[in-house]
């Protein structure tokens, strides 16, 4: 935003934009391990379900969910509770899936200064020749309840031994029994004798899904012992919590935590964490929203639909998919073969009185259920007895409430490392955590993992010559060498440079033909950014004219869009507005009048902007915008390949529509010849990770190439952004395969040689982190050895310059490639495209097509809901 460009010179250039006994207990949900089908029958639970049309209580408690039965038999299930992300998307954290082309023969680079650097693993070091090995268990007579039959099994502990995980079926244990075929005879402690036969079947590979299980359950049981609440799927501690009473919340500290096989080694990955718990419940929003009362189901359906909140009387969360207005909690609902009140449930359940008896119900589907056109399984919550988690965007753009939250969650390296530290010396000295690793012959390293790094050479940014501005072809730039070329520095950020150079591309007439719309009564306001806007620009190389000003008598936003009616007459390059305030309507109106109704670029600037002391500096930033939203460029780096496109893509999810979201595609025009850029964007469903629109987007900007240079691409680097790490498998074999598939019948139509393809997904979402002597990596740091994954052609890349807290790098994950380039050459190409980011002068985090690819989802997805003109394919006009 323009606003933001006054508030510090960190922060990227933006538009203007708003921000007993077993046998007699009832049967809970057991947890099941990927695997073959599982053919048992399980019995009936003591959890009602129901369908859209009526109710269900909440699931149970953790107390009452089975143990994995380990040597006692008893304790607490493993994992987090179904709820807000769903058991589907909890499996699809473990799923392995190799991805790494077949002909790659390593993925390790050589090129770069070489760094040591730690990082947020530690080994975990087992016994020579450890494996987990897998059992089959079958009880006869059967026993349809999952409880009895662990309760049953828990008491065979000193033929088991020490340490074992059992989910009613099957059975893992790092000690292989003398016989492939047990058999045992037991007694109940009800005096029914059984048959207890347990089948040997084979030991788990490292590559499988079930051993990423295996391990995170012995090490989610070992963390039980240092006393951490399970909230969602992540453990915290509740009586560490930060209070910040001034909004309402609460910070509790915690651990994320996966254990897998990397390179070499079976490594932990530890994250500091904090859960956002807001002191507030979600029957404090109904009553806010009930003073209006001609609109409070309304508001309330909007301040409440997606949100996660959390039951403290189970300690799990859920998504809030949708508000049952008919139905109270004097509804009833049938449990057990009764009918029976939420009032009367809870009461009797947890002890808990509910209030008020008139309030709506909230309904909660899983997230995988609710892709499902016959899904009829639902739970229902109180808003009493739900406490609010996470931020709202308005609490996002309150400047306070951030910075008092980075106080205590913004950790430097050196104090991340302390707290990593900590916490292994917690699980290593609690002598019930240490007892579960050594039934399972495991012991963890006490020292974080040292890993091998090099750092990229910083790169060259490429200005346009004073002398030459005006005469010079653009692809000579790249053959000769000239005053212009500046060096990024090891900070990435070369903002410095703006005043003593000149914008790579302007237009060779300037801005002759373009329009401001601002009140009548900030007339002063305007005159001064325009003063500051052409001085700025001319030390750029871009002649901006006076525009044509129109002046309004009031801010309401249907004047504005009629004076932008009225500017159109003149068929304008791009349309200012000066606002008086950061109105999302207003704003949305502005933007979808430019870019859907008309084929104008317009840039919202606020009065406080321009009013800001720091104008000559932000009146900068916006002639560079503004140059970017008529097509061209500031500056560029040195490209080594020709005929090279670069593509963008990622989704964002509507905000009007919860079924809709906006897929954006940004691609290159090969850099090495011009510095221009394509975009496309479409509709896909929200639900589905994969668009199917995505290759009718890369078809039109391969025929843009085409009209362009005269030919089809060379090489294409495809970077995919917006994928969960459950959609991995499916993207692989449907999206890759298709894109190969289509783009060599392409070629083949153009009677092209076959297309060179990398397609590699980003990944921000990331836990690790990497520490140089207690400080952050530079930018330009690579790793791609020792914490990466061996199934996956894959390296890690830190481009930007963190001042506060922890840097987190990002994730480059090669799903295909016949590029013919080597590791070397992707890394440092990827590093190039981070350079290219025109709102920020300085390296973003991913490559530049991605970021672009974002904003421009975003903008169409919150601000437009409708395809914008294909007039503006070929302008920056969403920055």
């Amino acid at each position: 935003m323009a606003e933001d460009q006054g508030r510090g010179r960190r922060r990227p250039l933006e538009d203007e934009q708003p921000s007993t006994s077993h046998e007699g207990r009832e049967e809970p949900r057991a947890k099941i391990f990927k695997g073959p089908s599982d053919p048992r029958r399980e019995g009936s639970r003591g959890d009602p379900r129901a369908g859209p049309s009526a109710t269900a209580p909440p699931e149970r408690p953790e107390s009452e969910q089975p143990s994995e039965a380990g040597s006692s038999g008893q304790g607490k299930r493993d994992g987090a509770g179904a709820g807000a992300e769903g058991r589907t998307d909890r499996r699809a954290r473990y799923d392995i899936v190799a991805t790494r082309p077949a002909d790659v023969v390593t993925k390790k680079g050589s090129d770069g200064v070489p760094i040591r650097l730690q990082s947020n693993f530690f080994r975990l070091k087992t016994v020579p020749e450890w494996r987990i090995v897998h059992y089959h268990v079958e009880f006869e007579p059967p026993i349809e309840n999952i409880r009895v039959r662990m309760g049953i099994l828990s008491d065979q502990s000193k033929f088991l031994g020490a340490g074992y995980l059992f989910d009613g079926m099957q059975l893992f244990s790092v000690r292989k029994y003398p016989q492939d075929l047990t058999v045992l005879r037991v007694k109940s402690k009800l005096g029914t004798d059984y048959t207890i036969t347990i089948k040997f079947v084979g030991f788990i590979s490292t590559s499988e899904t079930r051993f990423l299980q295996v391990l995170n359950l012995i090490l989610r049981r070992s963390m039980k012992g240092l006393k951490l609440e399970l909230v969602g799927r992540n453990l915290f501690d509740p009586h560490a919590k930060i209070s910040i009473r001034e909004f309402q919340m609460e910070l509790w500290p915690g651990y994320e935590t996966s254990i897998r096989q990397h390179e070499k080694d079976i490594l932990l990955c530890t994250e500091i964490t904090h859960k956002v718990m807001r002191t507030e419940t979600v029957y404090d929003i109904l009553r806010r929203c009930s003073q209006n009362p001609s609109r409070h189901q309304d508001d309330f359906r909007m301040n409440v639909l997606d949100m996660i909140v959390l039951t403290d009387y189970n300690n799990k969360t859920y998504r809030i998919n949708d508000v049952d207005f008919g139905q109270t909690p004097k509804s009833t609902f049938s449990c057990k073969g009764k009918d029976i009140s939420f009032v009367e449930y809870y009461l009797t359940k947890y002890n808990i009185r509910i209030r008020d008896h008139n309030q709506p119900l909230l309904i909660s589907k899983s997230r995988d259920k609710a892709q499902k056109a016959n899904a009829s399984e639902v739970v229902v919550l109180i808003p009493e007895l739900c406490r609010v988690t996470g931020l709202t965007d308005s609490m996002r753009s309150d400047f306070k409430l951030m910075r008092a939250m980075s106080e205590h969650t913004r950790m430097n390296p050196d104090r991340r490392i302390d707290r990593l530290r900590r916490f292994n010396h917690r699980l290593q000295t609690t002598t019930d955590s240490l007892k579960v690793l050594k039934d399972w012959n495991m012991d963890l390293d006490q020292n974080l993992i040292e890993v091998q790094g090099r750092i990229i050479s910083p790169q060259k940014i490429v200005f346009s010559d004073q002398k030459y501005a005006q005469v010079m072809p653009i692809e000579l730039y790249h053959k000769t060498v000239f005053d212009s070329r500046v060096s990024a520095g090891d900070t990435g950020d070369w903002t410095r440079y703006f005043r003593d150079q000149r914008m790579l591309t302007t237009p060779s007439d300037g801005i002759d033909r373009w329009a401001v719309i601002a009140p009548e009564r900030n007339s002063y306001d305007l005159k001064n950014l325009m003063e500051n806007m052409f001085r700025a620009a001319s030390g750029m190389g871009l002649r901006i004219k006076t525009p044509h000003e129109l002046k309004i008598y009031d801010d309401r936003t249907a004047t504005y869009i009629r004076a932008m009616d009225d500017c159109a007459r003149m068929d304008p390059k791009l349309i200012l507005c000066l606002v008086p305030n950061n109105n999302a309507d207003r704003y949305s109106a502005i933007k979808k009048r430019g870019y859907v109704d008309r084929a104008v670029p317009t840039q919202v600037v606020t009065i406080k902007t321009a009013k800001n002391r720091g104008l000559m500096s932000i009146a900068t930033k916006i002639a560079i915008q503004i140059n970017c939203k008529l097509g061209y460029t500031p500056w560029m780096v040195e490209v080594p390949l020709s005929g090279l496109m670069t593509i963008g893509f990622d989704i964002a999810k509507s905000t009007r529509d919860r079924k809709k979201a906006y897929g954006a595609l940004v691609a290159s025009m090969d850099l090495q010849q011009n510095s221009t850029y394509f975009s496309t964007v479409s509709e896909c469903s929200a639900f589905d990770s994969l668009s199917n629109n995505l290759w009718p987007m890369i078809a039109k900007a391969l025929r843009q190439y085409q009209r362009e240079h005269h030919k089809l691409p060379t090489r294409i680097m495809f970077y995919r952004d917006g994928v969960s790490p459950g959609a991995l498998k499916q993207l692989f074999e449907f999206e890759v395969k298709e894109i190969v598939e289509k783009l060599d019948a392409e070629y083949k139509r153009a009677n092209c040689g076959p297309p060179m393809l990398a397609y590699i997904v980003v990944t921000k979402s990331m836990n690790t982190r990497f520490f140089n002597n207690g400080r952050n990596p530079p930018p330009g740091t690579v790793v791609d050895d020792v914490v990466t994954l061996p199934e996956r052609y894959d390296f890690y890349l830190v481009s930007q310059q963190v001042r506060q807290g922890s840097v987190s790098p990002t994730s480059y994950n090669v799903l295909y490639s016949n590029i013919r380039l080597s590791p070397d050459q992707i890394q440092k190409l990827t590093y190039k495209m981070c350079h290219l980011y025109y709102n920020w002068s300085g390296t973003t985090r991913v490559p530049a097509v991605c970021q672009y690819a974002k904003k421009l989802a975003t903008l169409v997805a919150t601000n437009l809901h409708a395809i914008p003109q294909n007039a503006l394919e070929k302008k920056f006009y969403y920055l």
